[in-house]
């Protein structure tokens, strides 16, 4: 059917310039600090994409060298308005309704590499019986997914203590069992390790294996 009529979930997905992604990885990834964060960024699309709630993920940046391989797996590329985090995502999200007028729309961190579908298709699901909906990160600070119904303001907090900011805001906080993919962002060394034990996408694992100068089943480099 034609993307318009379509009421499946868009998802926007923000995307930095690689010369500030995942800085915090440098020590552990050092030269294949970009690579990484572009194939993190790329498993966390494709998963999205293979669920069977999602019909299209917008990414959002300003870097072409990122655009082409996450356009490459199927996202919808649109520049960065370069204002923000929360200024790319309401972007993102102009763009989501103009495709699709009526369909819910979320926001989906960029750094989610052992995303599994099914998981991710539970928290839609959640998400969908409220107006506005949250999940919280796997320390229960920050936020990997925002949602709205059709129709309804898409008003993002993203950044920092944002688990506590879209509480205030009226954001109804999601939770279920069996989610621990779609709450494992990646920011740190320690974070990859513990989203190598979920199951990496096959871009990271491969990175980690780069990195490793061989197999990734012991982890990350220690930091």
């Amino acid at each position: 059917m034609p993307a318009s009529e379509s009421s499946g979930w868009t998802l926007v997905v923000p995307v930095k310039t690689l010369v500030a992604a995942k800085t915090r990885l440098s020590e552990a990834a050092g030269p294949h600090r970009a690579e990484l964060a572009v194939a993190i960024a790329c498993d966390t699309v494709e998963a999205a994409l293979s669920c069977a709630l999602v019909t299209r993920v917008v990414v959002v940046t300003g870097d072409p060298v990122a655009a082409e391989p996450l356009d490459g797996v199927g996202a919808h590329v649109v520049g960065d308005p370069a204002a923000g985090l929360n200024a790319a995502l309401r972007h993102g999200a102009q763009e989501a309704v103009r495709l699709a007028p009526g369909a819910p729309v979320g926001a989906l961190q960029a750094d989610l590499p052992a995303l599994r579908p099914a998981e991710l298709a539970l928290v839609l699901t959640a998400a969908a019986e409220f107006d506005q909906a949250f999940l919280p990160d796997a320390t229960d600070v920050g936020t990997t997914f925002y949602g709205v119904r059709p129709g309804i303001p898409f008003t993002p907090g993203f950044g920092g203590p944002s688990r506590d900011r879209h509480l205030r805001r009226g954001a109804k906080e999601i939770f279920l069992d069996g989610i621990d993919s779609v709450r494992r962002d990646v920011d740190t060394p320690d974070d990859l390790r513990a989203a190598l034990a979920l199951g990496l996408g096959p871009r990271t694992l491969k990175m980690v294996a780069t990195i490793r100068g061989g197999s990734p089943a012991g982890g990350p480099p220690a930091p």
